[in-house]
């Protein structure tokens, strides 16, 4: 005899259950796209608009690892319990991910009006939430997407809500983004320069730039900075900041900084032996194990000496994964590569890293520069910086120096070295071999007077 539980039909509770989220009991991302897929079969021949968000909670991840899993699991089923009583008796809540929920708004027909209620949605849950005898707060990000034409599918429009989704969480925590138009003509363009990028990668068409790095009392040439730049037959020049940040979430950056630092280093081989060469490490890439071997890999292949080499890596780049930053720092300097952090007092690490992380060298950030003749918080924070690296037994460089007046104020607050257009622009490696005989051949015409 078969035994059924709860439905009166056989297999009915198991096809429930396929559809549900065992953990909050709302729909899962199977319930959802069914839902979407019959109405928009229910308005085939009248396509009325309807609205379809996703919503993610922010810093979720945190509050699991500070609380627990345990508290995660309660502050889940919290959202879920809030998410379902805003709904309507036509709207649907379904748990789509980890801490990822997506909403169906059958009567929201403009995106006035679908970013109002979705406004709405996270003010519900920005209300504190009971974790055991202590309170956590949350809030939460949303993209939307709205049916206009027959021909859009389920996926369609998902893809679009994930994509405000994405530019939402870009503009920060707490908003709503309605996808647009634009929007899907900058998602077509990211594409195309992707697609780009990956074959100028393959065929090796990215090419290293390098800007002098300067003694400021002597003005004489200490090394150069390694930046990437590249320019496609069909895009023309693409500026770095558009394809580097592309090469970050496309998954481009480490064959992309392999190239560039294989170039790099086999252009550096013919400077003079005292010449340091500065290249830049992507977040992504400091927390990838493989980097230090890549690293050591194409300075064997190119015969570049190590000591000659200097990594600059940013404070975000540190925050992305502190444990495996440090290894990889550490596995650098036992080879004999010095270590920069790049952008200091722009980015979100503490003073406590200078000391955990060993620095060589500590870059100045050019937004101090820039302000520093007019500007006297910014003068102080110089001050400050370059006193904490006397301290720290640290070497010291200020980028983004334009005119001549900052670089006398920074050698007058007694900053050894400096980097900016004042010195020299990027340049290919042939002009920057001419720019070195230029200037050997300049020093040697001084010593000889």
């Amino acid at each position: 005899m078969q035994t059924t539980f709860g439905t009166g039909q056989p297999g009915r509770e198991s096809t429930d259950l396929a559809f549900t989220d065992p953990l909050t009991g709302l729909g899962n991302h199977r319930r959802f796209f069914d839902k979407v897929d019959r109405l928009i079969s229910d308005r085939a021949d009248d396509p009325a608009p309807f609205t379809v968000g996703i919503l993610d909670l922010d810093g979720f991840k945190p509050i699991n690892d500070l609380f627990g899993h345990k508290a995660g699991d309660d502050i889940l089923i919290q959202v879920a319990m809030r998410l379902r009583a805003s709904m309507d008796g036509y709207s649907t809540v379904c748990r789509i991910g980890a801490d990822e929920f997506a909403y169906l708004y059958p009567m929201v027909f403009s995106e006035e009006q679908a970013a109002e209620k979705s406004r709405m949605l996270i003010e519900i849950l920005s209300a504190p939430y009971d974790v055991g005898e202590r309170t956590a707060r949350l809030s939460a990000s949303v993209g939307c997407s709205l049916f206009y034409s027959g021909d859009e599918t389920t996926e369609i429009l998902i893809n679009k809500a994930e994509t405000a989704l994405y530019h939402a969480k870009r503009s920060g925590r707490g908003r709503v983004v309605v996808y647009t138009r634009e929007m899907e003509e900058a998602a077509k363009r990211v594409t195309r320069i992707e697609q780009a990028l990956r074959r100028a990668v393959s065929a090796g068409e990215v090419e290293p730039h390098f800007q002098p790095i300067v003694d400021l009392n002597t003005r004489r040439t200490i090394g150069f900075e390694t930046l990437a730049r590249w320019s496609d037959r069909d895009l023309g020049m693409v500026p770095p900041s558009v394809f580097i940040p592309i090469a970050e979430e496309r998954g481009i950056i480490g064959p992309l900084s392999q190239l560039v630092l294989r170039k790099a280093t086999e252009a550096a081989r013919s400077w003079p032996k005292d010449l340091l060469l500065s290249f830049n490490l992507s977040p992504s890439q400091l927390v990838d194990q493989n980097t230090g071997l890549h690293i050591l890999a194409i300075l064997d292949r190119t015969g570049f000496d190590p000591h000659r080499l200097e990594i600059e890596i940013t404070e975000t780049g540190l925050m992305t994964d502190p444990a495996s930053a440090e290894k990889i720092v550490e596995d650098l300097r036992r080879v004999g590569i010095r270590v920069s952090l790049d952008d200091f007092g722009t980015g979100q690490s503490s003073l406590g890293r200078l000391r955990e992380f060993h620095f060589d060298k500590l870059k100045i950030d050019r937004a101090f520069v820039s302000s520093i003749l007019d500007d006297r918080p910014s003068e102080h924070i110089i001050r400050a910086i370059l006193a904490m690296c006397e301290g720290l037994g640290m070497d010291v460089v200020a980028e983004g120096i334009e005119e001549e007046a900052q670089a006398d104020r920074l050698v007058q607050f007694g900053c050894a070295g400096g980097q900016g257009y004042l010195f020299g622009k990027p340049a290919d490696a042939d002009a920057t071999l001419g720019y070195l005989r230029d200037s050997y051949r300049g020093a040697l015409h001084a010593k000889a007077i």
